[in-house]
């Protein structure tokens, strides 16, 4: 019942906001100030209702993290749209480059941090504490939705005031990469010190964010700042925490995946009965409109040919996909014996934004670009032991730049189809001013038919292409914005 008044509480404030002007931030004048926020259940209320938006992103954060990359491939369901992603042909009236949720979820965000102040004078059972810790929420949950923004778009409007009123809807003109990074870093700074360690419980640990959560969030944007240092005593805040484990091996799939909220889970959008994710009609078969790529099996888990009882990486088949007909079995699957399907009204598998072994990753990564190539393979066979990985290719922990490869492969074997191979891969092709841009090309040569990969290598140099064209309908109704200059 308490899901459900939440769920309805967010249907109206989202209720409260129209679709006819820039951003879908308009809200009717008065109802959500007068009438709403004048009890710390209603900040509360408000507070959760971010999480519940973050959940119509889904789709997205899956296509602008998998789609454009060799890890997925297009089903007989696959629409235009998405082709078009997969090709590298993305116009602006494609879909899936709508920001409209996103915007969305940063419009509920800044009616936290600009209204919930007030309600202190209102209820006076409402404790500055409890205000700051809602603040903190809020501004890390806008934090992160920045953070796709920008690796997504490069370059988005910046609107840090909530829409309350007609008179609050302005346009505003795109802001510079930078300037959306350091207002990421400024939000996650301020609410560290509001955020808990803990809620008091498992399931309230893993899908709201704590200050661990926060601190994922950080290594992840310093390390796309190429900030190596910074990322690396985030990491380590976590690490040192003592909170988190690696899962057993062979309880990979069924913990991590089918019921959630594992020990290695540190931040994770929670499905249940009450709101399932898309992913049902998105990855099984009888609908697919996304596989796994064929050559996974065999080229980046492989199959080991040399023991007498071949080994088995616990993250692939049965895991990641099935074998048999590439299905993506993360978020379909109800065992992991690869046969049995999660039924249409099961489909809450949860979307992991941040587990424990992507932190090591990161930690390796970052730390082998401070120089210690050493250091960094110590992690990432920690990684490789847990799941019994097949060794393709020698690791060599005296050189760093074939560590940095081999770090950027592991974690195409660990994160599988949650949404972080493109910006991996753009993270470390654009580093030292994309002296592996090579790294985009080879997924391109991959992930493309014969006769579109030129086409593709041609539009990969350049470095505006790597990000998404604005949408048409925010073009027409917000003057000041720009077209990305790749796609005018």
């Amino acid at each position: 019942m308490r899901k459900r008044f939440l769920y309805i509480v967010l249907i109206c404030l989202a209720g409260l906001t129209s679709c006819k002007k820039w951003m879908d931030l308009k809200p009717q004048d008065g109802i959500v100030k007068d009438e709403f926020w004048n009890t710390k259940e209603q900040v509360d209320a408000a507070v959760i209702g971010v999480y519940t938006s973050l959940q119509a992103n889904t789709e997205l954060y899956f296509l602008w993290g998998e789609a454009r990359t060799d890890m997925v491939a297009p089903g007989f369901r696959a629409i235009q749209d998405e082709m078009d992603m997969v090709n590298l042909n993305m116009l602006a009236n494609n879909r899936y480059v709508n920001w409209r949720t996103f915007y969305q979820t940063i419009n509920f965000c800044n009616n936290i941090i600009q209204l919930a102040p007030d309600v202190l004078q209102k209820d006076n059972t409402f404790t500055q504490q409890h205000l700051d810790r809602a603040i903190g929420e809020a501004l890390t949950l806008r934090a992160l939705t920045y953070f796709y923004l920008v690796r997504s778009f490069g370059e988005v409007p910046l609107k840090l005031d909530a829409t309350i009123s007609d008179q609050d809807i302005v346009n505003i003109p795109k802001s510079s990469t930078q300037v959306i990074l350091d207002q990421i870093l400024s939000d996650l700074k301020k609410a560290e010190p509001s955020l808990p360690v803990s809620y008091g419980s498992n399931d309230l640990d893993k899908g709201r964010v704590t200050r661990f959560g926060l601190n994922a969030i950080l290594a992840d944007v310093y390390l796309w700042m190429d900030k190596y240092a910074e990322a690396t005593a985030e990491c380590d805040k976590i690490i040192n925490s003592g909170r988190f484990s690696l899962v057993n091996g062979r309880e990979f799939f069924n913990t991590i995946f089918l019921t959630g909220n594992s020990a290695e889970s540190i931040f994770e959008l929670q499905f249940d009965v009450q709101r399932l994710n898309p992913f049902y009609t998105m990855h099984t078969p009888a609908n697919k409109r996304w596989g796994a790529a064929p050559h996974l099996a065999d080229n980046v888990y492989g199959i080991d040919l040399v023991n007498p009882v071949p080994l088995v990486d616990v993250r692939g088949d049965r895991a990641a996909f099935r074998s048999t007909d590439f299905t993506i079995w993360k978020y379909v699957g109800a065992e992991d014996n690869g046969s049995t399907f999660r039924a249409p009204d099961q489909s809450f598998a949860h979307w992991i934004f941040y587990r424990y072994a992507d932190i090591l990753l990161l930690k390796a990564e970052s730390i082998n670009e401070q120089n210690k190539p050493l250091e960094a393979s110590r992690i990432v066979k920690e990684i490789r032991n847990r799941a019994s990985a097949i060794e393709l290719k020698p690791m060599d922990s005296t050189n760093k730049a074939s560590m940095s490869l081999y770090i950027l492969e592991e974690r195409q074997r660990e994160l599988a189809f949650e949404g972080k191979r493109w910006y991996d891969v753009l993270r470390n092709a654009k580093r030292n001013n994309y002296a592996q841009r090579q790294l985009l090309l080879s997924m391109a040569s991959i992930s493309l038919p014969a006769d579109r990969r030129q086409a593709a290598f041609t539009k990969l140099q350049d470095n505006n292409s790597h990000y998404f064209p604005i949408f048409f309908y925010e073009l027409q109704t917000n003057k000041l914005l720009e077209q990305n200059p790749f796609y005018k």
